[in-house]
C-alpha cells in the first residue's frame, strides 16, 4: 500500500497518472484512493477496462455516440463524459487502440471529446488514471502505443510491487478483506487463526491482492465458526510447502506442510498438558470445540 502522504500529494494535482505493475496489484484501488482524496471526491469515479470491451465497441463506450450514426441508434453519452469534473481509471491502457490513442491525446492535450458521428468537439474536464501490467516502451518500439500519449500519461508513474514482494502488508489486507467482506454479508467479523494465517503470510500470491481477497471471501463464506482454520481455505494453500528458509528456522524436513505442523503442534500440547483437552485449547489460542474439532478433522486420538 502506498503511504497516506504520497496519496495526499498526488492527490492533490490535477495531472495524469500512470499505474504500473502485475495484474491483481490493486491498482484501481490506488486510483479510488486518489479520486476521493481529492478535490474531485464529490464527481464520479468511473472506471473501465480497456480490454474487456470488444474493440468495435470500446470507442463508442469511452468518447459516447450521436443519434443516427447508425440505423437504430440513439445518442449515448461516453464514460469519459460521465466523468465530468470526477476521474476515470482506464485500466489495461496499453490494449487501447490506435486511432483511440489518438482521441484520448486528444482529451488531454485539449480537454474535449468528439462523440462518434459527431462534429462538434465537447469541453471536458476530467483526471485521467492510466494503468496497465505491459511495459509501455516495449509496446512503443512494437509500434502498438503511441510515444506521445505515454509521455502525456506518464506526468507520475508509480510502480506497484507484486504482494509477494510485500508479504509483510498481508495481515493487514487480510484483517481489511475480512471487515469488508462479513460487512458485506452482515456477520460478526471473524477472525484468523494463527496457523491459517502462517500460510497466508508465507503463499507467494500468483494472483497478488485480487486472489488474497477472493480467499478471504470463500473463507468466511465456507467457515461455519467464528475462527478461519487452514481447512477453512483452498486446498492449493491447506498443501502448501514452506520454503527451505522456514522449515530451517522450524526445524521441520523439507516437504513439511503446515497442515502436517499444525497435527504435530496439537499432539505436542496435549502431551505436554497431559491430555488436558480445556487447558490445550487455551495454550493453541482456540476454544476447546475447536480443538475437538480439530483432532477428529486430523484424526488424533486423546485419551
Amino acid at each position: 500500500e502506498l503511504p497516506d502522504e504520497k496519496i495526499k500529494k498526488v492527490a492533490s494535482t490535477n495531472t495524469p497518472v500512470l499505474l504500473l505493475g502485475e495484474s491483481g496489484t490493486g491498482k484501481e484501488l490506488i486510483a479510488r484512493a486518489f479520486h476521493f482524496s481529492s478535490c474531485r471526491l464529490n464527481f464520479p469515479f468511473i472506471a473501465i477496462n480497456c480490454s474487456a470491451i470488444p474493440e468495435n465497441l470500446l470507442e463508442a463506450e469511452l468518447f459516447g455516440i450521436e443519434k443516427g450514426v447508425a440505423t437504430g441508434v440513439n445518442k449515448r453519452e461516453g464514460k469519459i463524459r460521465q466523468a465530468h469534473k470526477g476521474t476515470i481509471f482506464l485500466d489495461e491502457i496499453a490494449d487501447l487502440s490506435l486511432p483511440n490513442q489518438a482521441k484520448l491525446l486528444r482529451v488531454l492535450e485539449e480537454n474535449q471529446i468528439e462523440p462518434l458521428g459527431g462534429r462538434n468537439p465537447i469541453p471536458i474536464d476530467v483526471r485521467i488514471i492510466a494503468a496497465t501490467n505491459k511495459d509501455l516502451e516495449d509496446e512503443i518500439s512494437a509500434g502498438r502505443f503511441r510515444a506521445d500519449l505515454f509521455y502525456r500519461l506518464n506526468v507520475i508513474h508509480i510502480n506497484l510491487p507484486a504482494l509477494r514482494e510485500r508479504k509483510d502488508d498481508i495481515p493487514l489486507l487480510v484483517k481489511h478483506f475480512l471487515k469488508t467482506t462479513c460487512s458485506r454479508l452482515s456477520i460478526n467479523i471473524k477472525k484468523i487463526s494463527p496457523s491459517t494465517m502462517e500460510i497466508l503470510s508465507h503463499y507467494n500470491w500468483p494472483g497478488n491482492i485480487r486472489e488474497l481477497k477472493n480467499e478471504i471471501e470463500r473463507a468466511v463464506a465456507l467457515s461455519d465458526s467464528d475462527i478461519i482454520e487452514p481447512h477453512d481455505i483452498s486446498p492449493k494453500l491447506q498443501n502448501f510447502k514452506i520454503s527451505s528458509s522456514i522449515e530451517k528456522n522450524l526445524l521441520v524436513s523439507p516437504g513439511t506442510t503446515l497442515l502436517d505442523m499444525e497435527k504435530a503442534l496439537i499432539i505436542q500440547t496435549l502431551k505436554k498438558t497431559n491430555g488436558n483437552k480445556s487447558e490445550a485449547a487455551r495454550r493453541l489460542g482456540i476454544t476447546r470445540e475447536g480443538l475437538r474439532k480439530k483432532l477428529k478433522r486430523l484424526k488424533i486420538s486423546a485419551k
